[in-house]
């Protein structure tokens, strides 16, 4: 495996799990909702970047193994 792909799988990874933790805060801003309800927006860009991210990346790394 070369080092490209080792880097590629890094980054995937790393995306992943920012994603996720992305839908996690997500969530439980929802479950604490009125609570916290000024965060939605702030809340929801974030999540929205990561998976929007974590998307291009494995876009780019099908790309990149075709």
């Amino acid at each position: 495996m070369s080092a490209d792909a080792d880097e590629l799988r890094a980054s995937l990874k790393k995306l992943n799990a920012r994603a996720t933790q992305a839908k996690m805060d997500l969530h439980d801003l929802s479950e604490e909702l009125p609570t916290n309800w000024e965060m939605i927006l702030e809340i929801a860009q974030r999540c929205h970047d990561a998976h929007a991210a974590l998307m291009d990346a494995r876009k780019a790394a099908a790309a990149s193994a075709a």
